[in-house]
């Protein structure tokens, strides 16, 4: 599996390829753990990629509720259809009629319901990678109504019956970790732990995306990167904003990072006031690489 996820341009360690391996044999979600940005969503997409599926995401969010993320149906359209019956004198009570809507039951038919991400998933006829993104966004209501879903992969539906996946979706739900998930999710998935690389694995993953930075560079970026993430920030650098800050300093020609280079491009990694200021004071102007009190 490790080899298939880097031909699709991810660099999994032992435990990703692991339990990568284990939930397409398995048909087991994938619950993946870790700080934002140390690569959880673009697993997904790495594995769709890597078996030829289509992703389909949930991106969750406080708030979100069963309409938005199964089904809802589509009242304007349903509206609509009631009305031009009206004008042709059809009542939409009436027994069914062959050209219209003749009955409520055909107010409620398939072509007036609107598909999200966890209905279109289990409805596919092929085979996909479902990403729930964010997980610990939602509430734990939101929680006990996916647990119903995931663990019989169907959806019912009171105006047409049950729905049952034909195929099992791959999933993936991440976690930034905001909020404790509930035991009866955890039981239900494998568990991915994701963490920042080690500086070995970053610089790889770094050469992979940015393979015209050279390795010197690189291995510097890396070694202040790591000592800007040991920093109390709001948002520590991602991996994503490691290969882009290689990225600008290819683009720029700078073939070192010195400290008027750091100062023009640590905005590239670090995206709040206090955190520039933070880092400015610990690391920056003459102390690149020094970060300590």
């Amino acid at each position: 599996m490790a080899q298939q996820l880097a031909e699709v341009g991810y660099l999994a360690d032992e435990s990703a390829a692991l339990v990568s391996y284990l939930a397409t044999r398995l048909g087991k979600p994938v619950l993946v753990e870790g700080p934002a940005g140390v690569g959880k969503t673009e697993l997904a997409k790495a594995l769709a990629r890597a078996s030829g599926r289509e992703l389909i995401r949930l991106q969750c969010y406080e708030g979100l509720d069963e309409a938005k993320a199964l089904y809802e149906w589509n009242y304007r359209k349903q509206l609509l259809a009631i009305q031009a019956d009206a004008a042709t004198g059809e009542s939409p009570v009436a027994e069914p009629t062959r050209a219209g809507v003749g009955s409520i039951a055909e107010i409620f038919a398939e072509e007036f319901l609107l598909t999200r991400p966890l209905l279109a998933a289990i409805a596919s006829p092929d085979p996909v990678v479902l990403l729930i993104d964010e997980i610990d966004k939602t509430d734990q209501e939101f929680e006990a109504m996916l647990l119903e879903v995931l663990s019989d992969f169907q959806v019912s539906i009171p105006e047409l019956g049950v729905i049952e996946a034909v195929t099992h979706p791959l999933v993936l739900l991440t976690s930034n970790n905001s909020r404790e998930l509930t035991e009866a999710l955890k039981r239900r998935c494998l568990y991915l732990w994701l963490d920042y690389p080690d500086a070995a694995r970053e610089i790889e993953i770094i050469r992979l995306h940015a393979p015209e930075a050279e390795q010197a560079l690189v291995e510097r970026l890396v070694e202040l990167i790591s000592a800007v993430r040991e920093l109390d920030l709001k948002k520590p650098p991602s991996i994503a904003e490691s290969i882009d800050w290689a990225r600008a300093l290819v683009l720029i020609g700078a073939d070192q990072i010195d400290d008027e280079v750091f100062r023009e491009t640590i905005s590239v990694i670090v995206k709040h006031r206090t955190d520039l200021d933070l880092v400015a004071e610990r690391i920056g102007l003459g102390k690149l690489g020094k970060a300590g009190p």
